[in-house]
């Protein structure tokens, strides 16, 4: 299942014309992080056709709550950042999205700001829609478009996944992100100022398909040499 998560947005209009572009490739699995302000008549008059898109979709306080249960996770942002997860274009992460078994979300961020360096860092890749040198920034609607459209073409040259394990969550993911940096500062290895936090999610956001059983081996490794 994919779903668009669009956090704070601030313009209701937009809101309901990210509803409409989802709807029109066949999608509708919508979720609103802090919007500013929704619901709202605007979000309506720009859905059109799409009002059941615009009442389905759920509303969370933070990121975090509205993809712990997905198994991939790709965010949107024009702005390439040195401290970044694996950077892909947009068509190539639609074919991975495609390729995966389980709830995927594509993050998108808020009209002015995009997504906070927080927010980039909860999901495992970034993705970039190539567009102009010289003005390379979309209308919030407008990319939810464009990766929907890409979703959509991908449907036909998506290879099945065949694997039957059990992919890990976000929640998984981040349970070892906490447990690695129990283990960094307990041995000293880690001081407190370390960039060592952003370097592993970077490493691991390198890792498609991390299964849960995978995670769990090395959270086993890692209490083992706590004690």
């Amino acid at each position: 299942m994919i779903r668009f998560v669009l956090c704070r947005p601030q313009h209701p209009g937009n809101i309901g014309a990210a509803a409409r572009a989802i709807k029109t490739m066949g999608f509708s699995d919508l979720r609103l992080v802090a919007p500013e302000r929704y619901p709202a008549p605007e979000a309506q008059w720009m859905a059109t056709n799409a009002g059941d898109v615009l009442e389905s979709a759920r509303i969370y306080p933070a990121l975090k709550e509205s993809i712990e249960d997905c198994v991939a996770t790709f965010a949107l942002s024009a702005r390439g950042r040195e401290w970044s997860p694996q950077v892909l274009d947009v068509r190539t992460a639609a074919a991975r999205a495609r390729e995966v078994e389980g709830d995927v979300a594509f993050v998108f961020g808020n009209e002015q700001a995009g997504l906070t360096n927080d927010e980039l860092f909860a999901c495992q890749n970034l993705v970039h829609i190539p567009a102009s040198k010289g003005f390379s920034s979309l209308n919030l609607a407008q990319a939810v478009q464009v990766v929907a459209y890409e979703l959509h073409m991908a449907v036909d040259a998506a290879i099945p996944f065949a694997r039957s394990e059990r992919l890990a969550t976000v929640d998984d993911i981040e349970g070892l992100y906490a447990h690695l940096e129990e283990a960094a500062t307990q041995s000293g290895f880690m001081a407190p100022q370390s960039r060592l936090r952003e370097r592993w999610r970077r490493l691991f956001s390198r890792v498609p398909g991390l299964e849960r059983e995978e995670v769990n081996i090395l959270r086993g490794l890692l209490k083992a040499l706590l004690k």
